[in-house]
């Protein structure tokens, strides 16, 4: 299994000193950060559609095998809530413009608002809609989404259901429902034993490849890192 282990974001003032050098500029950011690190999952794309300009310049500032993780934008998931009728078109524009990326598309990250409830015909249209090679991770945030007869569809559909580990839940089950995971760590803090846990917890899956995000805080890199040596062992 290829574990590709990263932060929730990387271009954070905060991280200086405890990560990036203290006169590091902005820009300098990302080609630091993917030195050390060979996945990032973005989130400011969740409140902007990303410009091919902008994710053209990130292709070429990291290494050939880095992968980024993208947010949805809100637009589809809270604002059209995965309604196809008023989405769709954003959609395709979202994938068409990813190609940009140039390979270096690790996985879409579609997070559902905490009030929308099951919806199957709702998320069976939607699932419809995206392009074949899709590369989708769902994060449902109402527990009414964690049926079987969820997972069936999105196993039917190649989609990756995300587990969230927060403060306010129980570890998650690991539902494979891709041949590829994705795993978002909220947690403050880790101790070594946790991410020794998670590290055999991922290992006993299926999945040929797992990305994993920590909370962007300044100790996600050194997480990040941690889990990788462990499950390289």
């Amino acid at each position: 299994m290829k574990l590709w282990a990263g932060a929730s974001g990387y271009s954070f003032k905060e991280w200086k000193g405890p990560f990036y050098p203290e006169k590091m500029k902005a820009e300098e950011m990302l080609a630091f950060y993917s030195e050390r690190l060979p996945t990032v999952e973005i989130n400011n794309t969740f409140y902007r559609m990303p410009k091919v300009s902008v994710l053209e310049s990130w292709a070429g500032t990291v290494p050939k095998d880095f992968r980024f993780a993208i947010k949805a934008p809100k637009r589809i998931t809270h604002i059209s809530r995965l309604n196809v009728a008023s989405c769709e078109e954003s959609v395709g524009f979202l994938y068409a413009n990813l190609t940009a990326l140039e390979g270096k598309l690790g996985a879409v990250l579609f997070q559902l608002p905490p009030n929308l409830k099951k919806d199957v015909p709702r998320l069976e249209a939607f699932l419809a809609c995206l392009p074949a090679n899709h590369q989708a991770a769902f994060e449902f945030r109402n527990d009414t989404w964690f049926s079987d007869e969820v997972y069936a569809l999105l196993k039917a559909k190649g989609a990756s259901l995300c587990h969230s580990e927060r403060e306010d839940n129980a570890p998650p089950p690991l539902v494979e429902t891709a041949p590829w995971g994705y795993v978002r760590l909220r947690l403050e803090e880790y101790t070594d034993e946790d991410l020794e846990t998670w590290a055999q917890r991922l290992e006993k899956t299926g999945w040929r490849e797992v990305f994993v995000y920590f909370m962007h805080e300044p100790t996600a890199p050194g997480y990040a890192r941690k889990l990788m040596d462990i499950a390289a062992k």
